[in-house]
């Protein structure tokens, strides 16, 4: 059975125009929204399947039980996300995300240059494994600390973690949302990630590297003298490790457990389970043998994402239901010709853009059902490149604007409510948008180069129909 049904399963027939048109509208409205700070995106989501909802058993266009079918088969991702956040509550709460950071710190001696980019590349790591909001909220945490104890400007390394954030989101199946939900439609498995998304994903890292290096000339002590240096080291070697650590041997079995169920998402597919199983079964895990607060832990899951999700799902169900979804698909075919080398520009600038407007987790929503319509009709159009394109794409996307990425507003909070700095569009902008740019372009080029040197591995043998 193909999985997140509600977003895979075609509607009978297409609904009048004015309908169709009408329900975009409604789900625009929505994304507009989710976009203005000063109305939660969950109450957006919410509101806007409400909307549907109604318009849809007022006119007929279905039964209300099928809202069921929009939310039932996309359980799995509610999974992780649970699975996941109390898996990092219980982890961090042993001390190892600390003792981790602290060690790191220590070897970097204090020095800028070495601590700039040991931070970005602890960034890439964390999120790759963590998921880019816990690792967001550790390192955001880490950032301030070092900056205050050093006498360094918080807002080159913070912004740079946000930014390198974005990279590691698309180094695993698991390491960002919109991952799991394409990841999930597509029937991705966890070692494909490992095999076409890692590449990019450390390319992408480099270019964002370079690009903050650039930008930051001037923000930070690079070149410091030898006196410089030692007093850092002399300052750093007070820091301990053990500070956040209250018992040793559930640090231990925290990073087991962690490890554990890293390994276990890469080996899902050939276990025949799911990864929301092994999400829970590490959580579980956590709570049993190092786990002290289970309240506390599962209360710290974050349920405002779990609502969001479920009215997104809905309207996408509903407005899918319409057959708008699919005249779309009619008309990005139309557009590019059927030609792949058309498709996969348009799919990433689209995605790109899109997601630094509005936020990735709808925009990826919306362009899954669009993907398998473009490449489930009679053209014969290869679904692998737009799969990776989009998965690639919405995460990098997330650089463009303040807004973007949940990685960019963890920061620019942060750097505001902690340090009282404030950064505004135009300096952000500057930054994220110069370096998506030359991320998105590097990305729609390494897809292309990899379909037509037949390096993406193919999903039909893994998925029969």
């Amino acid at each position: 059975m193909m999985l997140a049904a509600s977003l895979t399963e075609m509607p009978v027939a297409s609904s009048p125009a004015w309908v169709m048109i009408l329900f975009a509208l409604v789900m625009m409205a929505t994304y507009v929204g989710v976009a203005i700070e000063r109305f939660h995106k969950t109450v957006a989501a919410l509101c806007g399947a409400a909307v549907l909802i109604i318009l849809s058993i007022a006119m007929g266009l279905f039964e209300y039980p099928k809202i069921y079918d929009f939310l039932k088969e996309d359980l799995n991702i509610f999974g992780v996300i649970i699975g996941t956040g109390i898996l990092v509550d219980v982890v961090g709460k042993s001390g190892l995300f600390h003792f981790i950071s602290m060690w790191i710190v220590r070897l970097t001696g204090g020095q800028a240059k070495r601590l700039f980019i040991t931070l970005c590349v602890v960034t890439f790591l964390f999120v790759s494994v963590l998921t880019i909001v816990p690792a967001m909220l550790i390192l955001s945490s880490l950032v301030l600390v070092i900056c205050r104890s050093l006498g360094y400007k918080p807002m080159p390394l913070l912004l740079s973690v946000a930014v390198c954030a974005n990279s590691g989101a698309i180094a695993t199946f698991a390491s960002g949302l919109p991952n799991i939900m394409i990841g999930t439609a597509a029937e991705i498995p966890y070692v494909q990630f490992l095999q076409v998304s890692l590449p990019y994903a450390v390319v992408s890292l480099v270019i964002a590297i370079i690009g903050l290096r650039i930008f930051f000339r001037n923000d930070l002590p690079w070149k410091q003298s030898v006196e410089d240096k030692a007093a850092l080291k002399y300052q750093i070697e007070g820091f301990d490790p053990w500070a956040m650590v209250e018992d040793r041997r559930v640090l231990f079995r925290s990073a087991i457990i962690l490890l554990g169920t890293v390994c276990g998402f890469a080996l899902a597919q050939p276990l025949h389970v799911g990864m929301d199983f092994i999400a829970m079964a590490g959580a579980t895990a956590a709570l049993l043998f190092s786990g002290k607060g289970v309240e506390d832990a599962i209360g710290k899951v974050n349920w405002t994402v779990i609502l969001f999700f479920m009215g997104l799902f809905i309207i996408i169900g509903c407005v899918k239901q319409t057959g708008a979804l699919k005249w779309v698909a009619e008309q990005v075919v139309a557009l590019s010709d059927n030609r792949i080398e058309l498709l996969v520009p348009l799919m990433g600038v689209f995605s790109a853009v899109a997601s630094s407007i509005v936020d990735n987790i709808p925009v990826a929503a919306t362009l899954i059902p669009i993907v398998q319509d473009v490449t489930g009709g009679p053209a014969g159009v290869p679904a692998e490149p737009l799969w990776w394109t989009l998965v690639i794409c919405c995460n990098l996307g997330g650089n463009g604007t303040p807004i973007g990425s949940i990685s960019c507003v963890i920061a620019i909070y942060a750097l505001k409510k902690e340090a009282g700095v404030h950064v505004g569009w135009g300096t952000f902008l500057k930054l994220g948008g110069g370096i998506m740019l030359f991320q998105i372009t590097g990305a729609i080029l390494y897809v292309l180069w990899l379909h037509s040197s037949g390096w993406i591995p193919s999903l039909e043998a893994l998925n029969p129909t």
